[in-house]
């Protein structure tokens, strides 16, 4: 099926010999102008021989072109939806700029999704402005929220995590668009806090954190840049692997034949659950591309380094998106949304979940779905998902110690969670591949919606109690991406910048190791 365009059709001869969108052409052709525009980044215009302002600029120029090329004048939108965010930040105040910034930015991109979904282009696969809108959005929020709890907000009033994200200064207009519209990022992200973006630009030095076996802090300094080349040649790798499964495997595996009528009618029921399970397993695959490219871009411009492992080894996961291995191999559906989309779980429990004053988990899913868009397949995945989440919590928390004790029985334990798993996963996400309502209820209840009756029935007999009780009770509560993702991050973050000049380097980091021991 065709589709048209808004960007640059210079490459319309490509893609007419790859048979893809020309749009989607643009996107990959565009990701790999900037992961080389990265190297030359590093290479000629580092820290250590180009001022920030020249950075700032360079990156900016450079992402609102690959922005035109790849959307034409819609890329507009990007520049007006920040500015805009910009000028309610400098004339509303830190007081309540947060809020204004939240609910412009978040109405912005709706409208924006209204307006292509079911004006222009319903049910198109190609890619379009409003993801990199997305991005933008959790940009100007999480910013916003940042400036407010840095600059009005008491510091003992922050939770440990607000605190060392907290941003000090006001940035001005250029370091502003630069952080929302940089070449690196603007059209696949993924979200990074301000304060990694602005130390990566300034070029301060490499912080090491460690802990010594003895419990005591051992903070050293590094005095060069560790070279990305080795993660940046392993995630390439890892999308070649990907590209390469998606223009081979996915379209012979396509989702909609899951509702094909001969296929119900013929197939048994082991043969369709396996063949939910291939095709949308086959479905992740460019993700899987799209993301892990984004984060080789970032790391070989030398932004991404998250320190060292315990043998020493560099880590450039800094605002890595997903964890492909646990992802695949996930025995719980919590396994499973701690590893993908990484960045997006922590921004909606940076702005909504923590900050939320009742119903924080439902609060959270329904931004989730807000933020994601506007086609009706989305919301009944997330409906579904609540569902998902919560009987598998109550599982899990009323019946898996009695399967840990003996390492057999424990491993019977993991293979038959992985399948369910994997099953209530693909069960879940049909619909929003599928996009619309009749499509997505066809195959619901073509499975005589028997994993939502089966959640119902196990919520019923498993109720969370087991998770109610004293201090645990607010972790019980707390959303599938857990304490432990954001611990991970503040642990391991290592090169955050001080916009307060009455903060020094080391006891920002100090700041996050002292924050996981509370």
């Amino acid at each position: 099926m065709a589709t048209s365009t808004t960007g640059s059709t210079l490459l319309q001869p490509l893609s007419n010999v790859v048979r893809l969108p020309v749009d989607q052409v643009n996107f990959v052709v565009c990701q790999l102008f900037a992961l080389l525009a990265a190297v030359w980044f590093r290479t000629y215009l580092h820290s250590s021989k180009t001022s920030p302002f020249i950075r700032h600029v360079v990156a900016t120029l450079l992402g609102l072109y690959l922005a035109l090329f790849c959307f034409g004048w819609y890329a507009l939108h990007f520049v007006i939806q920040s500015g805009i965010s910009y000028y309610i930040m400098i004339i509303i105040g830190v007081e309540n700029m947060h809020k204004y910034c939240f609910v412009f930015a978040l109405g912005y991109l709706t409208v924006c999704q209204i307006t292509r979904v079911y004006i222009f282009d319903y049910g198109q696969y190609s890619a379009d402005f409003s993801g990199p809108m997305m991005i933008i959005t959790q940009k100007i929020t999480s910013l916003a929220f940042e400036i407010h709890d840095g600059m009005f907000r008491k510091n003992e009033d922050l939770t440990p995590s607000q605190r060392c994200l907290a941003v000090r200064r006001m940035p001005s207009l250029l370091e502003y668009l630069s952080y929302n519209c940089n070449f690196m990022g603007i059209l696949a992200g993924p979200l990074c806090s301000y304060k990694d973006y602005i130390t990566f630009i300034e070029g301060r030095s490499y912080q090491l954190q460690q802990s010594e076996a003895n419990g005591k802090e051992d903070t050293k300094y590094e005095q060069t840049d560790p070279s990305p080349n080795i993660a940046v040649a392993q995630k390439l790798l890892i999308c070649g692997l990907s590209l390469l499964f998606h223009m081979t495997i996915t379209k012979t595996l396509p989702v909609e034949y899951n509702i094909d009528d001969n296929f119900r009618a013929t197939a048994s029921w082991p043969v369709r659950f396996f063949y939910l399970y291939v095709s949308l397993m086959a479905a992740r695959p460019k993700y899987y591309f799209a993301w892990t490219l984004a984060d080789a871009i970032n790391n070989a411009a030398g932004f991404g380094f998250r320190g060292y492992d315990k043998n020493g080894v560099t880590r450039w996961d800094l605002i890595s998106n997903l964890r492909i291995q646990q992802i695949e191999f996930s025995t719980s559906f919590k396994m499973f949304l701690d590893n993908w989309n990484i960045q997006t779980a922590l921004w909606l429990k940076r702005v909504c979940y923590e900050r939320a004053t009742f119903s924080p988990t439902i609060q959270t899913f329904i931004l989730s779905a807000i933020w994601h868009g506007v086609y009706p397949g989305y919301y009944l995945t997330f409906l579904t998902g609540v569902l998902m989440t919560l009987a598998a919590r109550a599982i899990r928390n009323n019946i898996r110690h009695y399967f840990v004790q003996s390492p057999a029985v424990k491993l019977c334990y993991d293979i038959v969670t992985w399948m369910a798993t994997q099953a209530a996963i693909s069960y879940t996400v049909v619909p929003f591949v599928l996009l619309s309502v009749k499509p997505s209820l066809t195959f619901y209840s073509s499975c005589y919606f028997c994993l939502h009756i089966a959640s119902i029935l196990v919520l019923l007999v498993f109720p969370l109690k087991r998770t109610q009780k004293g201090s645990k009770k607010h972790e019980s509560v707390q959303p599938v991406w857990s304490r432990k993702l954001e611990e991970e991050s503040l642990l391991q973050k290592n090169n955050y910048s001080t916009t307060n000049n009455s903060f020094s380097q080391k006891q920002e980091i100090t700041c996050r190791y002292q924050a996981l021991k509370q």
